[in-house]
């Protein structure tokens, strides 16, 4: 039997809008779910709406239309008492680990910032001292204890992005989500930090929103993938299936964009990058992505193709 979701999104439609500007749909009609202990990446290129369907879910940005349910509950619009409690179950961790913490802050004193925030809610174990419990948390990211006692200026991007992680799961997170997490790192600090992330994953039954357009990056970690472009669902399905036989022609540009050392798999791939073909502003019916198809054909710019 399958688990219900920890996070279910339904018809997600996020837009902006001034006074004297055309409004921007950020987000439209997006559908997708994380279920307990999974691990779902939101991929595409910038401008796809990967980081707006992430701060929506997060209550950061006002949702115009659909549903966005946590555990069963809709938090769709979620007051600001709900979403405080909230939070103890549902963190971030962010892309810049250099200005994700305060330079004027011990991490001590940051780690234990949710645990006296939601100390009496039900966020916080009463029963062990937050200095032990940070000292633990410390540890279990791989810095030593004594860590607490120094400032962020102090430590390098790949041990201050530990740190955010441990700031996120001192309140027993369920649903973490990942905005670009590794993005500002080295090569070999992505790596130790993906393998961080999984390990703490199996450890605690963690689930993880993963947002990033490094696509290597998202297939090591995640279960499942959704591909984003313009706001929209392009391809949704098992990340293993998705990556070794891509249905929609933008995830196989995709993919054909990403480096590789072997001349032989360069040169066999079955799809190029996409290439601009008519007005680079998609119409409202239609296919997104059907002007920079190389496969476009008229039904793409009428209906817009349903997902199977």
């Amino acid at each position: 039997m399958t688990p219900r979701p920890l996070l279910d999104v339904s018809d997600l439609t996020v837009e902006y809008g001034q006074r004297h500007a055309p409004t921007l749909r950020a987000a439209d009609g997006v559908s997708f779910d994380v279920r307990p202990g999974e691990t779902v990446g939101l991929v595409g290129e910038s401008g796809s709406g990967k980081s707006t369907v992430a701060r929506a879910v997060l209550g950061l940005t006002p949702v115009t239309s659909g549903r966005i349910s946590f555990d069963g509950a809709d938090i769709t619009h979620a007051g600001r008492r709900t979403r405080r409690a909230l939070s103890a179950r549902l963190q971030m961790v962010f892309q810049d680990p250099y200005s994700s913490l305060n330079p004027a802050r011990t991490i001590g004193q940051t780690l234990a910032e949710p645990l006296l925030v939601h100390r009496g809610s039900g966020g916080g174990r009463r029963e062990t001292p937050v200095g032990e419990r940070v000292a633990a948390m410390l540890e279990r990211v791989g810095l030593p204890a004594k860590a607490a006692e120094r400032y962020p200026g102090q430590f390098s991007g790949g041990q201050r992005q530990r740190v955010a992680i441990a700031r996120a799961l001192m309140t027993s997170a369920e649903l973490v989500v990942c905005d670009e997490p590794v993005s500002a790192l080295d090569l070999s600090i992505q790596a130790q930090t993906l393998n961080l992330l999984s390990d703490l994953q199996r450890e605690l039954s963690l689930s993880y929103l993963f947002i990033a357009h490094d696509l290597p990056v998202v297939r090591h970690l995640s279960h499942r993938v959704v591909v984003l472009y313009r706001g929209r669902v392009m391809e949704t399905g098992p990340v293993d299936l998705v990556y070794e036989r891509p249905a929609h022609p933008y995830t196989r540009a995709l993919l054909a964009a990403v480096p590789d050392p072997d001349p032989r798999i360069r040169t066999g791939r079955h799809d190029g990058p996409a290439t601009p073909r008519g007005p680079s502003q998609p119409t409202a019916v239609g296919c997104p992505f059907a002007p920079r198809c190389a496969h476009v054909v008229e039904i793409c710019r009428r209906e817009r193709p349903g997902l199977l």
